[in-house]
């Protein structure tokens, strides 16, 4: 396995920990607010979530310094838009009826496929 797919792994087991802390602390409001406003919530959140990638990433050196939220860097944004991408594939997945695959055997299946015959 090359270091950018075991480090891109690394980083969605990282997203998968940080999605498990937060639903443990605040709950899963994400799945009950898809349920009320579909979609929408999502674009709302997202957008959210861009706007503050996009403030924070023309920030220079010197301005970073004067901000006042110091809490979330541009990584964490990222992180979050991913994890809502993510939760929003897992609302559809659910109102479709999509049968979710064990993690476990759908790595061993991946696995499977790369190794030669």
């Amino acid at each position: 396995m090359n270091e950018k797919v075991m480090r891109h792994k690394a980083i969605c087991d990282e997203l998968n920990g940080l999605y498990e802390r937060k639903n443990h602390d605040y709950g899963d409001s994400f799945h009950q607010t898809f349920v009320e406003e579909g979609l929408a919530m999502t674009r709302i959140r997202l957008g959210d979530k861009f706007s503050r990638f996009k403030t924070l990433s023309r920030l220079s050196a010197n301005d970073a310094g004067q901000q006042r939220v110091t809490d979330e860097s541009i990584r964490d944004t990222l992180m979050d838009l991913a994890n809502y991408a993510i939760m929003t594939i897992l609302e559809m997945d659910m109102e479709k009826g999509t049968k979710m695959l064990d993690p476990n055997a759908a790595c061993m299946a991946i696995e499977r496929l790369r190794s030669p015959q």
